[in-house]
């Protein structure tokens, strides 16, 4: 069945008429007339009355009321398939780690939802490791996370870097030091992330002294949740500045020696697919714009508090 002739039929029935139909579709009234006689000549019936009043036959009643959402989904759709051509509608499967997912991204994401209604974004947060390996897979579009392993498949840009600091219950031994170094958390409970985290790799690498005692280490599986167990009396932590906005009451913030420990991350996805199109490549632009500015006002606000 000819979907141009459904449509054209439409037209006919809600203007009363072929001549009117042809204006308005700017069709000469010979091509709209050879549309119908194709259409009946298809469906076996006449659809509507010849002469000099324009009516439905019985038929033509039963099809135009059977076919109208046929005409609503096709006219649905292709608008569809032209916002999805100019990047303005699509699903974006997006994967993040914590604390970006939890601190940063929902303003992003806010903001770009605003100027983009009609694309769907579904977030999954996970570690680093997992989030690269479902970007290969392809069960994610793109990912903000630490950097893939060289060879991997991946394209990676870095966009942000997230500066850690010690947070420690206001009571703790060391909370009269103005600054704390490695040499001086050792001998304390530190609170860490879990195992396959790259920030966790990185701290017991500055942490674990060769031949030392080893790290007195409680695991915690957020990293978003560990200024809440120092609030707890817990141990200390190195966490991001990001999610101190505020720090917890009862909890006192102190420099750590040296920038070892600070994460940087950035925009992952496979390697063929870069650069983004169509929505990837709005909502890339989003992230590119949202995560650096995010982290130049956290960097400024820290050091009006510290000033």
């Amino acid at each position: 069945m000819d979907l141009k002739a459904v449509k054209t039929f439409h037209r006919i029935v809600a203007l009363g008429g072929f001549n009117r139909a042809a204006e308005e579709l700017n069709y000469a009234q010979s091509t709209v007339t050879m549309q119908i006689q194709k259409l009946e000549s298809e469906l076996g019936v006449r659809l509507i009355e010849r002469g000099k009043t324009f009516q439905l036959t019985e038929a033509g009643r039963l099809f135009h009321e059977q076919s109208a959402h046929i005409v609503k989904d096709v006219e649905q759709l292709q608008g569809t398939m032209k916002e999805l051509l100019s990047g303005e509608a699509g699903h974006l499967r997006l994967g993040v780690v914590e604390p970006i997912a939890s601190y940063r991204l929902p303003e992003i994401l806010a903001s770009f939802l605003r100027d983009y209604p009609n694309i769907r974004v579904s977030v999954t947060i996970s570690s680093s490791p997992q989030l690269n390996e479902q970007v290969l897979r392809g069960d994610l579009d793109m990912a903000i996370c630490s950097p893939p392993q060289l060879g991997a498949g991946l394209y990676y840009e870095p966009l942000l870097t997230e500066h850690f600091i010690v947070l420690m219950p206001e009571d703790h031994p060391l909370a009269s030091r103005e600054l704390v170094t490695p040499a001086d958390l050792r001998g304390h409970r530190l609170l860490i992330t879990q195992a396959d985290c790259p920030y966790r790799r990185k701290l017991e690498m500055i942490m674990q002294e060769p031949g030392g005692p080893p790290m007195d280490a409680m695991e915690i599986g957020s990293m978003a949740a560990l200024k809440f167990y120092v609030q707890s009396g817990l141990g200390a932590a190195l966490v991001p500045l990001t999610v101190l906005q505020p720090a917890p009451a009862g909890t006192v913030i102190r420099p750590f020696k040296g920038n070892a420990v600070n994460i940087t991350c950035g925009y992952v996805c496979r390697s063929a697919e870069y650069p983004p199109r169509l929505a990837a490549s709005r909502l890339y632009e989003a992230l590119q714009r949202g995560l650096p500015q995010a982290e130049a006002e956290e960097t400024s606000e820290a050091i009006r508090r510290n000033a």
